[in-house]
Order: structure tokens, then sequence, then C-alpha cells
């Protein structure tokens, strides 16, 4: 099962979607891509970096959604103060 998480003050927001489901047209499925992409770039826009984490490889700072990946985990920028 692949996941966005977006890590916030409250937490984390998690949207998933299942790859195969995916590549089967599934609306469901389609639909969950189509909301972690819109969330994605709405994170970015605001500043947060995303990166992408596959078991057994390094993580990857990423700008642009893969939807085939195992984990997107997204993090807000900090201010300092």
């Amino acid at each position: 099962m692949a996941k966005l998480r977006v890590l916030n003050s409250q937490g984390d927001r998690l949207v998933t979607w299942e790859h195969e489901k995916v590549e089967n047209g599934d609306p469901e499925a389609l639909a969950a891509v189509a909301e972690a992409e819109r969330i994605f770039r709405e994170q970015l826009r605001r500043g947060s970096a995303a990166f992408k984490v596959e078991a057994g490889k390094p993580t990857q700072r990423i700008a642009e959604f893969d939807p085939t990946a195992e984990q997107i985990v997204v993090v807000p920028r900090i201010a300092g103060g």
C-alpha cells in the first residue's frame, strides 16, 4: 500500500492507495492518488519539503509527485525564532 504522509502540528495526515488497484483503474484508488497529488502540490507551494521513502534505499528529496512511491513524507517549513 502506498502512502502520502503530511506532518503537521496535530500529528500527520495520511492518504493511502494500492498500486495494483490504480493500474486496474479502480475509481477509489484513482481518487486517492488525485487527492494525494493535490495535497502534495499544495504543501510544496506553502514551502514544505517532500521525501520519497522506500525500504532498503536512501531517502530522496523530491519536487514532483510520484504515485509509484512506497511512501512520500511531506515536512512543513520550520520557522526559526
